[in-house]
This record gives structure tokens, C-alpha cells and sequence, in this order.
């Protein structure tokens, strides 16, 4: 997944952290289901200065107008790995999107976001990368107004040079970490940039704006939307990286470096929108403290991001596994400070709950959270008027668990409880099976 250049300057790090994620990724590489939608090279699609692959993938029930994704791999990668590697073609069978893997030949399986003729649209891989575009809307049906672009280390500097080049192509970009646009630019023919890759290109917004605008002289809009992802550790494309992309493009877009609105979706994640306090802000920004360059991917908040799927989810009941009783609010469920307690499922108003793309537990209007933003053992867990406080977000995590993301406690069944009147609190995760729970 890293960037790796093995022949320059502190490579060594950087070759080590490309082992250990080839390790990890051989794990996740199982082979895809078998249906009649297939990843299928296309070998003729036009202009290919870059000596590019095009791979797509197009579901068996792919609708009219799919929007267009372009996904773009790590150096040492493929579009097959990405492939084997990530779901965006699982997700598409359910959105119904087309998804284009450009593929690397030349040795490194490095983009190239270094070359003048790249970061201008001029030659390079970002002018096959158009041609994969220009093909998936005529050829494959393709919808012009909704073409995005994401990428992993490598695919994700790409991903910000597609934006900074083509603005009238793609509408957002997701990227997963990089660097701004134009800062891996290389006058040697180098494909690697150092003072870039460890952060000690520090621009000011004007400056990594003016970037953008001065490759595309006359255009007025509007500008592609960007959300950013990075490690506060990351060895391969240092953090501060993370800050120049946020100034790069809220400086494109017209807004200031404040962000209109904060939360932690996670416990370990800060995330940023500036221009808007929206899911589908002008630049949206998520740092992972203490995560290295194996940034975590969150596909679905990508999708959601473009607009492409909605993360709000009808969750209907919050089940105990230990008691097979639900999370309920009693009597009307409307009165802020009300704690939940469990009571026998029912598909009552006061038992369905929403979980939202803020990662907010709703009923009826209201948010379950942490009463008077509490971070002790035994905190209450009530409903309020929904705030956007990270007391009112939640994790529902892959192991049962719903952690809280303003003190890391689990929802739990006071006492192990499991009987009608259990009173729901926060309490320091243990793996019971009172603090195990399944939306339904």
C-alpha cells in the first residue's frame, strides 16, 4: 500500500512498511464470489500516453446513468490487488456504479504525479486516466455529472492530481493518504519526491491553491469536492501532508482553514468539515491518531461522500444478545434526560432507532448519549436533543459492541442485567455478553 521508491533516499522505512502491508493484505485477498458481473480488462480505449491498464467492473443490474468510479492502487500494486483487495465492486452490485481500476506497467507500479505532463493533462497518467473516463460514459453508459475518483498512498497523490486537472470531470475525490496536488512535481524525471513524501513542503493556502487554478486558467467552476484521511504516524507520506491538502483545497474553494464543524466518529479519529457543517462538505478531513500508513478505509463514508449510498441506517432494534430484550425508551420517548432500559422487543416508535451518517443513535427526533457527556463507569445512558456532540455518537463496531465516541465506554445492561427494567449505562468495555448487540 506505501509509496515505495526502493532506490532513493530513506526507502529502507518506507520498503519495510510496504512487507508488513503486503502481509497484511495477502489475509484479506480472498477470492471474490462468483456471479456474471466480472473484472475485465478493456485494452482499447483510447489516448494512453501513460502506458496505463484499464480494468472495470460493471454490475449485473447496473441501472441507468451509473455514476463512474475511479480507484486507484498503492506503488508495488495492481488493479488486481485493489480489486481482490477492496468492495467497491461488492458495493456496487448494491449502489450501482461503475467502478475503473487504472493499472501501472512501468517497474515501480507507481502513479505519476511527479511529470509536468501529468499535472498538466498534457501526457502522462492523468490523461489515461481521462481516457478511461471518456470510455466508461460513452462506451459503458457512464453518467458525466457523477464521475469521483479515490486512491490508496499512491492512487490517493493521483487522486488529487485527477482533481487538481480535470475539475470538470470529477465532481469529489476520496483519498486515503496523500500529498496536495503538484507537490511530488519532479524537475529530474524522477518519479520520487523526498522533500514532498516527509512533509517539508509547507505552502500557504494561496500558494497550494493558486496550484489548482493556475492549471486550469479560465475555468469558473464549480471546483471538485475533497475528503482527506491520514495517520498521524505515517512513515511512508509524513502527516503533515494531511495539513497541506486541507489547505489546499478549502483555499480552491473559496473558505478558510476554521472548520465549521468537529466530532470524533471513532475513538481514535478526528474528523473536520470546513465550508459546511454537511456529510457532503466542500472538503471534509479525518485524522487517525496514533495509525501509521495503513490509514483505515471507510468505503461506505466514501460512497457516502459522493453522494453515491446514504450511511443513514434504519437500524430497528438495538437487541442484547444476553437478554434478547431491546434498548427502549419508555413511555412517549420524547423527554430529554430519559434513560433507556430494556424491555421485550415490540417494534415500538420508542425501540427503532436510526443510525445516521454522523454516527448518531436517533428515536423519535431525539439522540442517545451520554449523560452530562460523562466519561465514568455507570454514566447514564439518555436521550437528548441531538447536538452533534461527540457524547451523541456512536461506534457499532464489528464485535457486537456500541461504543461511545466521547469516552470509549460500551453500551451496556446495568449489572449484567437481562430481565424488562435494566437500566442502559456506559461502562469500560469487558467483551460480556450484556455489552453485545445487534441492530435489527
Amino acid at each position: 500500500m506505501s509509496t515505495v521508491i526502493p532506490w532513493r533516499r530513506g526507502a529502507a522505512a518506507v520498503f519495510a512498511i510496504t512487507l508488513a502491508l503486503a502481509s497484511a493484505l495477502a489475509v484479506f485477498m480472498a477470492p471474490k464470489a462468483a456471479h456474471a458481473a466480472q473484472f475485465t480488462q478493456i485494452t482499447e480505449f483510447g489516448d494512453n500516453p501513460g502506458d496505463l491498464e484499464m480494468y472495470v467492473y460493471v454490475p449485473d443490474d447496473i441501472g441507468p446513468n451509473p455514476a463512474v468510479l475511479v480507484s486507484s492502487h498503492w506503488c508495488t500494486g495492481s488493479a488486481q490487488n485493489l480489486y481482490d483487495w477492496m468492495q467497491f465492486d461488492e458495493m456496487a452490485d448494491q449502489y450501482g456504479y461503475i467502478v475503473v481500476y487504472p493499472s501501472v506497467t512501468r517497474a515501480s507500479k507507481c502513479f505519476d504525479v511527479a511529470s509536468q505532463a501529468s499535472l498538466t493533462g498534457t501526457g502522462g497518467d492523468s490523461a489515461s486516466i481521462k481516457s478511461m473516463v471518456d470510455y466508461a460514459i460513452d462506451e459503458l453508459g457512464g453518467d458525466a455529472d457523477r464521475v469521483f475518483a479515490t486512491g490508496i498512498s499512491s492512487g490517493a497523490m493521483m487522486t488529487n492530481v485527477l482533481l487538481g486537472v480535470y475539475p470538470e470531470v470529477f465532481k469529489a475525490g476520496s483519498v486515503y493518504a496523500g500529498v496536495p496536488f503538484t507537490c511530488f512535481a519532479t524537475a529530474d524525471g524522477s518519479e520520487w519526491n523526498s522533500t514532498c513524501a516527509t512533509g517539508q513542503i509547507d505552502r500557504t493556502p494561496q500558494e497550494w491553491g493558486d496550484a489548482v487554478r493556475g492549471a486550469n486558467p479560465g475555468y469558473d467552476g464549480p471546483w471538485p469536492r475533497m475528503q482527506i484521511f491520514h495517520g498521524t504516524e505515517d512513515q511512508a507520506l509524513y502527516y503533515p501532508n494531511f495539513v497541506e491538502q486541507i489547505d489546499q483545497w478549502t483555499n480552491v474553494h473559496g473558505t478558510d482553514q476554521v472548520a465549521e464543524f468537529t466530532d470524533n466518529p471513532e475513538p481514535n479519529a478526528t474528523r473536520t468539515r470546513y465550508g459546511t457543517t454537511g456529510g457532503q462538505a466542500l472538503v471534509e478531513a479525518v485524522s487517525f491518531e496514533g495509525v501509521d500508513h495503513s490509514v483505515p478505509h471507510r468505503l461506505l463514508e466514501t460512497l457516502r461522500f459522493f453522494g453515491i449510498a446514504s450511511t443513514d441506517q434504519a437500524a430497528g432494534e438495538i437487541a442484547g444478545t444476553a437478554s434478547n430484550r431491546c434498548v427502549n425508551i419508555p413511555g412517549t420517548g420524547t423527554a430529554n434526560g430519559k434513560q433507556a432500559v430494556l424491555r421485550k422487543c415490540n417494534g415500538s416508535a420508542g425501540q427503532t432507532f436510526t443510525h445516521t451518517a454522523e454516527n448518531e443513535l436517533r428515536v423519535n427526533g431525539k439522540c442517545l448519549g451520554a449523560q452530562a457527556s460523562g466519561t465514568a463507569d455507570g454514566t447514564k445512558a439518555v436521550i437528548g436533543d441531538c447536538t452533534g456532540g461527540a457524547h451523541q455518537r456512536w461506534a457499532v463496531n464489528a464485535d457486537g459492541t456500541i461504543t461511545n465516541a466521547h469516552n470509549s465506554l460500551c453500551l451496556d445492561a446495568f449489572g449484567g442485567g437481562i430481565n424488562s427494567g435494566t437500566r442502559i449505562i456506559l461502562w469500560s468495555c469487558s467483551g460480556g455478553s450484556n455489552q453485545q448487540w445487534t441492530l435489527r
